[in-house]
């Protein structure tokens, strides 16, 4: 057992940062279960997350950090400092052993802060191209993991460790359930190969344009488990009523969700073929934990173009193929699905290129550091 040692979290901004220090938050509880472990972040939804674990939750005002001209910046850069005011006044009174970042909006502020207080500080990044926060953190911290190798040349060598990206552990949760069982459980044929297509809560607009707009030619080739996103189910739901009778018959093949909890997920990958999703870190980590060939469409817009490099980075180990915005033709999409559905040996291959990039221990290294941080001591 670990003595007792105050841990603060910090990051947020969207579940890219806030699920990998849930997945750390999860794994801190069971390495040092005296621990009092805190967050401190943006105001969302995403925050019951962290109540849900019994964590303390204090919010930070929230502000971007742009490196060009904006008119946003003039209430963003008045709000950085408020955050650096509401972070050195909250640390005082908390005054934590050890931080917790994952960057993005407020982590800066309290990074700062930590550092006034001498408190050490360790950071994650997930992407191959390090968000703006995390390289000013950098400087500040004391040890930094990365989930890609290509962001190693942003951080000093002899801080920096190739971890991984951190991930809850209800997905990785050991289950009794085969590909057939998952697909029979989901009401899909077993006999025949199924794709899985992720765009996040928010859903990804250019894949679920392409997927509705060539809907039965796709579902020649392979049934197909949608995420559309919460904001597209109205929006589906139309489509679908008032399609012809050939699309309505097609609804065995065809099953459609606005977003994935854990449970589901995990049984939506286990289902799975081949993935189709965006190139944030975390959608590319948790295909590659489930060894599932994939097929990646990076956001064109995404800050620093990371979602354009993550995917090429994790190409290159063979376990996906990568098509760009621009090139995300249906004629290009099927035959892409076709060369890999129809080569059980190519599949075999990026599956087994995928389980090898994942590093499913990540959250257990991150807690284990952290804890060495803190100063704790086992008693």
């Amino acid at each position: 057992m670990v003595e007792s040692v105050r841990i603060l979290l910090t990051g947020g901004g969207s579940g890219g940062h806030v699920y990998p220090l849930v997945a750390v938050a999860e794994e801190l509880k069971k390495q040092a279960p005296q621990a009092q472990i805190y967050y401190f972040g943006p105001k969302s939804a995403l925050n019951a997350e962290f109540v849900n674990l019994g964590i303390g939750v204090y919010n930070i005002a929230s502000s971007k950090l742009r490196r060009y001209f904006s008119l946003a910046n003039f209430i963003d850069v008045p709000k950085f400092f408020w955050s650096l005011v509401q972070a050195f006044f909250k640390l005082y009174f908390l005054m934590p052993d050890v931080v917790f970042s994952k960057g993005g909006p407020g982590a800066l502020s309290v990074i700062l802060a930590a550092k006034f207080y001498l408190i050490p500080v360790i950071i994650h990044e997930s992407d191959a191209v390090p968000g703006l926060t995390n390289r000013l953190s950098a400087k500040l911290a004391k040890r930094i993991g990365i989930s890609f190798a290509e962001a190693a040349k942003y951080f000093p060598k002899n801080k920096t460790a190739l971890v991984g990206n951190p991930l809850r552990s209800g997905l990785l949760a050991s289950v009794n359930l085969t590909q057939a069982q998952a697909k029979k459980d989901l009401r899909f044929e077993t006999n025949k190969p199924l794709i899985l297509v992720l765009g996040g809560s928010q859903g990804a607009q250019v894949i679920n344009s392409l997927i509705w707009d060539n809907f039965l030619s796709i579902l020649e080739i392979s049934q197909v488990y949608h995420q559309v996103g919460d904001l597209n189910l109205s929006e589906i739901k139309d489509f679908i009523a008032g399609a012809p009778q050939e699309i309505r018959l097609a609804g065995d093949q065809y099953k459609f969700t606005g977003f994935f909890d854990l449970p589901s997920l995990r049984e939506a990958l286990f289902a799975a073929d081949l993935v189709i999703s965006r190139a944030g870190a975390g959608a590319i980590f948790e295909i590659a934990a489930f060894g599932k060939p994939s097929i990646l469409v990076p956001l064109e817009g995404a800050a620093n173009g990371h979602q354009r490099v993550n995917a090429y980075a994790y190409a290159e180990t063979g376990a996906a193929e990568v098509i760009e915005e621009e090139n995300f033709t249906i004629n290009i999409l099927k035959t892409q699905i076709k060369d890999i559905l129809g080569n059980a040996a190519k599949m075999g291959e990026m599956a087994t290129a995928a389980k090898a990039f994942a590093k499913p221990d990540t959250a257990q290294v991150l807690a284990k550091e952290i804890l060495f941080l803190s100063g704790a001591r086992f008693i």
